[in-house]
């Protein structure tokens, strides 16, 4: 439980984007051209194209603590210091389906900024509970996100009707519909809350929110002048199939590595390679490079809970399989691996001995989603099953909530910036996904320097999930403020700061690297400093 809570909370974008809000006024709007007005009249409202407006309420709140109720598995939490702010909820809903989605927009009564900022949700909650609500109005952002009229995290009671087939009204709303209806809904509130639409309209989110960001910027390349979407869950049909793989593999080879031996595979992979960049600095500059073998380790003792444990040859075949990613049963490769130096604990769980324990969110996808069998356990499948889970979820799945759609010209035609950053120790997305992702758009798009007229991508070495607990490289400090400056001032970032606090108390900073371009020591100065590194090209 440990282990799902600190991947969910971190992977709930808004609640780190607090840390990643800009400060600064949009030039054409520090002050409201008519009184501040916390009501919203559902006859006012234009429900989106497909949509009705079924409820409209208006909440004005007082300065003081938001306090956020606990949504399982996660903890509830207390934002301090929330100025007052409106806070309106628009319900919305389609013909014969029987859905509502939830749109909640809050509005700062005082020092609005001018700006519209949509958040995103995180494994299968379309939105935020209230933690990025509050930080963003904290920041001056008239904010809004959606419910899409689904469950919360882990919650996917909705994904089969009373026939046990997959729910497409609610699927299409979770996988795009309803963050596209958020936005056309908020801005017209925004409109009669503070007399005038806001100057400028940003998307924030991680994970699925990132996945979300992509699928605006691909289906309504409108709704956002700038679109901050880390960690994208794109290839969603694919990589939430193959994140199942480590199962899979164990189950196969019946072979279950430890906790202690997985941890040890990461942990010599990062010292073999740590050096690669240059520095001594505790995480890989550039995983692409480093092809480290786990069978170096055959034969090592060490103490795992009381125990004494030798990790063995069958255990190094295992790490080598689960880093090499999923494959057919005649070898050709379905999709990328996780990166080597993320954390395999967290995909490849077991008792150590003989049971596979597949992490929810994915399992949740191929039990309901693929399988309509909820009671069904992916760490049970062969290699020959899991070939055609893979394959299923692609053909069912792709054109719904895939959201990796390479043509983005809607989006450089409409002058939206697409800025994206996503940890090299990422361990539930794999990284190589979204580098994929982006080079298919190059190739559709006429190559790299026109494609970073509007849309970039930085890896940060070290960096787990969305930046989680336990991070250990230096994570973005302020992205949101770098797409800002981007969209409003021109000034397109070539690197994105970034830091961490060390376990010794010592802060690390870095300078994240513009794909394709990795970290590469100077030779000179403090390893803890990103004047120290220079952006090079890479060299595998």
């Amino acid at each position: 439980m440990k282990r799902l809570l600190t991947v969910l909370a971190a992977a709930v974008p808004l609640v780190t984007a607090a840390v990643y809000l800009p400060t600064a006024t949009a030039e054409s709007g520090g002050s409201t051209a008519a009184p501040f007005r916390c009501a919203s009249d559902s006859t006012a409202l234009k429900a989106p194209s497909g949509a009705t407006i079924e409820s409209v309420s208006a909440v004005s709140k007082p300065a003081g603590d938001v306090e956020v109720p606990p949504v399982t598995p996660l903890p509830g939490d207390t934002v301090k210091d929330v100025p007052a702010h409106c806070q309106v909820t628009v319900t919305l809903g389609h013909s014969g389906a029987g859905d509502h989605a939830k749109v909640q927009v809050w509005l700062p009564e005082h020092g609005w900024n001018g700006r519209f900022q949509g958040l995103g949700g995180s494994a299968y909650a379309a939105g935020d509970y209230g933690s990025g609500l509050a930080a963003a109005v904290k920041s001056g952002y008239a904010t809004a996100t959606t419910d899409a009229g689904v469950g919360s995290y882990l919650d996917v009671s909705w994904a089969l009707d009373g026939k046990g087939k997959v729910d497409r009204t609610l699927l299409k709303n979770f996988a795009s519909r309803s963050v596209h209806e958020a936005a056309v809904v908020a801005k017209q509130v925004i409109g009669e809350v503070y007399g005038r639409s806001a100057s400028y309209a940003y998307f924030n989110g991680c994970s699925t929110g990132g996945r979300q960001g992509y699928a605006e910027a691909q289906s309504h390349p409108g709704d956002y002048d700038g679109i901050l979407a880390d960690a994208p869950g794109i290839n969603w049909d694919e990589f939430e199939v193959a994140t199942a793989w480590p199962q899979v593999v164990m189950n196969e080879e019946h072979t279950y590595p430890s906790t202690c031996e997985l941890t040890l595979a990461t942990q010599a992979a990062v010292k073999a390679c740590d050096t690669l960049d240059g520095a001594a600095d505790g995480f890989i500059g550039d995983p692409a490079a480093c092809h480290y073998d786990p069978r170096r380790l055959i034969g090592t003792t060490l103490e795992c809970d009381g125990k004494k444990v030798t990790f063995s040859a069958a255990d190094a075949a295992v790490v080598r399989k689960i880093w090499d990613g999923p494959r057919t049963t005649s070898g050709k490769k379905l999709w990328y691996g996780p990166t080597i130096g993320s954390d395999l604990t967290t995909l490849a769980a077991s008792d150590g001995v003989s049971v596979g324990s597949p992490f929810p969110v994915p399992s949740e996808w191929i039990s309901t989603f693929v399988k309509k069998q909820p009671a069904y356990n992916v760490a049970n499948a062969s290699y020959s099953e899991f070939q055609q889970l893979f394959r299923q979820s692609q053909a069912e799945y792709d054109k719904v909530i895939g959201s990796d759609d390479p043509d983005l010209s809607g989006f450089r035609k409409s002058g939206g910036k697409l800025l994206t950053w996503q940890g090299q120790a990422d361990q539930l997305i794999p990284t190589q996904g979204t580098v994929d992702y982006r080079e298919r758009v190059e190739k559709k798009l006429g190559g790299a320097q026109r494609v970073d007229d509007f849309y970039r991508v930085f890896l940060a070495p070290g960096v787990n999930h969305c930046a989680g607990a336990g991070n250990t490289g230096p994570a973005p400090t302020d992205a949101l403020g770098a797409l800002v400056d981007w969209v409003e001032h021109g000034k397109a970032p070539r690197t994105l700061s970034a830091a961490v606090t060390d376990t010794s108390g010592k802060k690390v900073t870095r300078d994240l690297c513009l794909y394709p371009r990795v970290p590469q020591y100077t030779g000179h100065g403090d390893v803890a400093d990103a004047s120290s590194f220079r952006c090079v090209a890479p060299r595998h």
